[in-house]
């Protein structure tokens, strides 16, 4: 096993997808400007709705936030290039995770791995080669890597993958359902409509998403299977990308193909003049220290994370509770509402105030069906009173349905939100649960 991670392999992948990554960080940063997603989610929000625990984060005055995405755009350019690499792209890292950690209203999921992806090349040596960094330095130059600078990315991809593919396995994506309101929402052209916002396409969609998660990864690994496992690829990342419209993921989850392939096929496709690798027969192990003591850690950690709703009471679905860094990926709808009631602990008396005028429709829309917006929220209305002298208890009406079932009572109304404590690892008592058939679970 050591003397196939350690091995020196030709490094024509690495060079070419730190291309490629550098040119899809560009369009991801530049375009989130041109597209307005900056001013939604940064600009015009009084707030943000940051992770727990991350709320001093807030987006910069002004036109703070367009020149941090300007200026990440500038690094991923840079990145490509290879120029500064090392400084480039440890200072892109930090930046996107400002922006990931900042706000979730927009999450998804192709920002977590990007974030993952941004930071495992923060260690790996893709300046090395056709580069700026190596113009300026020629010493730099190689020609080779070891093999495990190629094996970190494809058992990356293939945590992606295998948890994408386990966590369909349940009765909404299975029959169908979630996969045919998804097409009925986002195909609105009346002739592509008639063919396919049906259920048998429907059904192929949901089953075909299973096998092509489970087995993309294996297939591209075998000579036979390879080239027909990369066409089926882009067929499904292009349906993907014109039908769901989710950014950059589609181009991104291609560029990891060029780990797949052999290096020699990716150096005369892409690197015609890159000389011909002439592999040492010693092993130095390269490297050894990082893989024993950050790389080994990290994979352990991106194996552990997607398994940890199995530990919390009640179904993920549900409850949201470890879905986020699960790689549950457009797997349910959640439609909801949600109100406060707030009463004034020294009087007894019912206090008003609307939350929702702080909000911009998509923040408030969003917050309505996640615990965790709901539960900050009424910390932001605690907050709010205490400014003024008066302490609250904040109590929640709230309603759920998923993939458009029943609408149950999400969150127990007798509760006060303003005392109770977010659970980080375990269940919150305060989500209400419920049994297959819909009656309360204590």
């Amino acid at each position: 096993m050591k003397q196939h991670l350690y091995r020196q392999i030709d490094n024509a992948p690495l060079v070419v997808f730190r291309m490629f990554f550098g040119f899809l960080l560009a369009c991801e940063t530049i375009g989130a400007i041109i597209t307005g997603w900056v001013r939604h989610n940064f600009i015009e929000p009084s707030f943000t709705f940051s992770h727990i625990g991350m709320d001093w984060l807030q987006p910069l005055p002004g036109a703070g936030m367009y020149i941090w995405f300007v200026v990440m755009g500038i690094l991923g350019l840079m990145v490509m290039a290879g120029y500064k690499y090392r400084f480039s792209i440890i200072a892109f890292t930090v930046l996107w995770a400002g922006v990931y950690y900042m706000q979730k209203t927009s999450y998804n999921n192709h920002y977590y791995l990007l974030l993952l992806i941004a930071l495992i090349m923060c260690f790996l040596p893709a300046n090395r080669f056709a580069s700026v960094d190596v113009k300026l330095n020629p010493a730099l130059k190689r020609y080779n890597m070891p093999a495990w600078c190629s094996l970190i990315m494809i058992v990356q991809v293939s945590i992606v993958y295998l948890f994408a593919s386990v966590a369909k396995f349940y009765p909404g994506w299975l029959n169908g359902a979630f996969a045919y309101g998804l097409l009925d929402q986002s195909i609105t052209i009346n002739g592509f409509r008639q063919v396919l916002v049906t259920k048998p396409f429907a059904l192929f969609i949901a089953y075909a998403g299973i096998v092509f998660d489970l087995l993309v990864v294996p297939l591209m690994l075998f000579k036979r299977t390879r080239t027909l496992a990369f066409i089926a690829s882009i067929i499904f990342h292009i349906f993907n990308s014109i039908t769901l419209q989710i950014g950059i993921f589609p181009f991104f989850a291609l560029s990891f193909a060029v780990f797949l392939y052999p290096p020699e096929t990716i150096r005369r496709l892409f690197l015609r003049r890159k000389p011909k690798v002439i592999i040492p027969p010693e092993v130095t192990f390269e490297g050894k220290t990082l893989v024993q003591y950050f790389f080994i850690p990290y994979l352990i950690v991106q194996l552990v994370l997607p398994l940890r709703h199995y530990f919390i009471k009640g179904d993920v679905l549900w409850t949201e509770e470890g879905h986020r860094l699960s790689w549950r990926m457009m797997l349910r709808t959640r439609n909801g509402h949600t109100q406060f009631k707030i009463i004034d602990k020294k009087t007894g008396s019912p206090v008003y105030y609307s939350p929702d005028r702080e909000m911009t429709p998509k923040q408030h829309n969003v917050m309505v069906t996640r615990p965790d917006m709901i539960w900050q929220t009424a910390q932001r209305i605690k907050k709010h009173f205490a400014a003024q002298g008066k302490d609250v208890a904040v109590y929640a009406d709230s309603k759920i349905s998923i993939n458009h079932g029943p609408y149950l009572t999400f969150i127990n109304p007798e509760t006060d939100l303003a005392t109770a404590r977010w659970d980080y690892f375990f269940h919150n008592k305060w989500i209400l649960l419920y049994d297959t058939n819909n009656n309360p679970v204590k």
